[in-house]
């Protein structure tokens, strides 16, 4: 108990700054254009700042451990299939809907919320291990939904499909900030002050930039629609996926940060990326919208719960 509310207070001002940027939209309806170009200026250039400036020091970081990589991928993998199992038999999805409703399970927002929960709570030093999940995150999650997706549909996997959802996460600017910067700290490479001090600043105002976009992005999307699917979305995202990707760490004998890492990420509420492929499939996007509000609002509790738990 103890150690859920000294998580839960450290975790507390970061969700007041997603309160702020919902309630900011819901009271101005005409600062629903100003959160979507913040969100575009994080995405950009703040969490890229951040990310970059973090990796281009790697030759002086710890090595990461890859079974997290085994930890966090290995949890998706099996989540997926129970969400795929529980769309079917519970709420007697298609294959589009169970593919959609499963990616609702596994697919976390660790841009906006993941990133900034982890330098404020866990401190840099989780950082690495956050930007290494990131990297192999949007191909392996996109790529898993689009072959479920093509299987429903036309029962083959689609090479094309394959290429496009690879060059589409490589142009995102977070993994190649992620990829560059690794990059530099490999090559050895000194940023020199007159770079360096400009990144810094922008990496400074990430975290809460980050939270005020992610509140006022929500505050677009209802809760009421396909509200039985978006609750089963969320007890999949914000209690199975941690409890499995946990267990799976205890199993692996994680070394307790990259433990705390990879419940961490498992556990954030469900990513803005999930809403983008229901709407490109034409399938469950209200239960999906439903589900990221309220996923949000839970995981204030759920999350430093399972950091709890992860000891």
């Amino acid at each position: 108990m103890r150690a859920f509310i000294d998580h839960f207070v450290l975790a507390a001002p970061l969700f007041v700054l997603v309160a702020v940027g919902y309630i900011w939209v819901r009271l101005n309806r005409r600062a629903t254009q100003a959160g979507e170009s913040l969100t575009h200026l994080v995405f950009a250039l703040a969490l890229p700042a951040l990310l970059f400036r973090l990796m281009s020091g790697l030759s002086r970081l710890p090595p990461l451990d890859a079974r997290l990589l085994i930890a966090f991928f290995g949890g998706c993998l099996l989540v997926f299939v129970l969400g795929r199992t529980v769309g079917l038999m519970i709420f007697r999805l298609d294959g589009v809907g169970q593919s959609v409703f499963a990616l609702g399970g596994i697919f976390s927002n660790n841009v906006l919320l993941g990133v900034p929960y982890a330098k404020s709570v866990l401190g840099e030093a989780a950082l690495p291990a956050v930007a290494l999940v990131l990297v192999f995150n949007a191909l392996t999650l996109w790529t898993l939904a689009t072959v479920s997706v093509e299987w429903a549909r036309h029962g083959e996997f689609s090479l094309r499909g394959f290429a496009a959802t690879a060059r589409s996460v490589l142009r995102n600017p977070v993994v190649a900030s992620i990829l560059l910067g690794a990059a530099t700290g490999l090559a050895g490479l000194h940023l020199p002050a007159v770079i360096d001090r400009p990144l810094s600043l922008l990496a400074d105002a990430a975290t809460p930039l980050s939270l005020i976009a992610l509140g006022m992005g929500l505050a677009q999307y209802g809760v009421r629609a396909e509200l039985p699917q978006a609750l089963g979305i969320c007890v999949l995202k914000l209690a199975v996926m941690p409890a499995v990707v946990l267990g799976l760490a205890l199993l692996l004998h994680l070394p307790p940060m990259e433990t705390r890492v990879v419940v961490l990420l498992a556990a954030m509420a469900v990513g803005v990326n999930v809403y983008l492929m229901a709407h490109e499939f034409g399938s469950m996007q209200a239960a999906v919208a439903g589900s990221m509000v309220l996923s949000t609002a839970l995981s204030c509790l759920t999350v430093p719960l399972a950091l709890a738990a992860a000891g």
